[in-house]
């Protein structure tokens, strides 16, 4: 993309070699499906943007107030988990771990790495490995740039056509502010919830958490749902952004038995620990 932008402000770049080179990036975009228009340093403005919109919008979003504690334990969950050599862009975007004080179950990724953890989420799992899990996951997204290959599939030529041609310098703010209306950004498709269980594994393998932590979660998802016979009301939020198939619980499940030696899903948890922090979590 800013090959292509250089390009054409160069007085021998003619118009029909452009429109050429539009038709091919076209061509290119259709045909793969995890291509991406958007650059590194593009998904970073966009979680700078979206972070803007969140924190303008404390009753959507009630951030955690006080409780160092609690955030700076996230803070070093995400922390260890990038220091992973599976971990591809923990040099390029900034990643900020932060808390919502919510008691909605969930967490998500907005891109450049911002993720954000709901306490709802955090009284819901049982142990530390879960947690971990669910964040290996979301990091996953961001390492993967899901959401600006939904962005590239959704806008396609035309938004690339308006980034080469310079007609719309703010253009990524009116994205991250149209795709906040209604959290569209947040919803993510079997396929990349599928990719980001496998990453969230692979992170997790160099840790000392159990890398199928994300598997407690799936557990306690279907705990709950067995329980009410239904899926409870707090858990829509959650499976409408991460929906939960039964082929991704198998896929996952796959991936572990893959490893060798194979994990002890009875080491790593650190159930006490994540107990006592969620002891010193604000009721609501």
């Amino acid at each position: 993309m800013n090959f292509l932008k250089n390009e054409i402000k160069h007085k021998g770049f003619y118009p029909f070699v452009f429109l050429f080179a539009l038709l091919v990036a076209s061509a290119v975009f259709q045909s793969c499906e995890q291509s991406n228009i958007f650059s590194d340093k593009d998904d970073v403005e966009l979680g700078e943007q979206f972070d803007k919109e969140i924190k303008a919008n404390p009753k959507e979003f009630p951030m955690l107030q006080g409780h160092q504690d609690i955030k700076d334990y996230v803070t070093t969950m995400g922390k260890e988990i990038l220091n992973s050599p599976k971990i591809q862009k923990r040099s390029i975007y900034p990643y900020n771990f932060q808390v919502i004080d919510d008691t909605i179950i969930n967490a998500f990724c907005t891109p450049g790495g911002y993720v954000y953890v709901y306490t709802g989420l955090m009284k819901f799992l049982d142990n530390e490995s879960g947690l971990a899990g669910v964040v290996g996951h979301e990091i996953a997204h961001a390492e993967r740039r899901h959401v600006t290959q939904r962005l590239t599939a959704y806008y396609g030529v035309s938004m690339l056509l308006s980034f080469i041609l310079g007609g719309n310098p703010s253009l990524l703010a009116e994205i991250a502010a149209n795709l906040f209306v209604g959290l569209a950004f947040l919803k993510n498709s079997r396929d990349d919830e599928t990719e980001a269980d496998y990453y969230s594994i692979q992170y997790l393998k160099s840790t000392k958490w159990y890398p199928g932590g994300i598997t407690f979660f799936f557990d306690k998802i279907k705990e709950e749902q067995r329980k009410k016979g239904s899926t409870p009301g707090d858990l829509d939020r959650l499976l409408s952004t991460h929906p939960l198939p039964n082929d991704r619980i198998t896929f996952v499940n796959k991936e572990l038995g893959k490893m060798n030696p194979k994990p002890d899903p009875t080491k790593g948890l650190y159930t006490d620990e994540y107990q006592a922090m969620k002891q010193k979590l604000p009721s609501r």
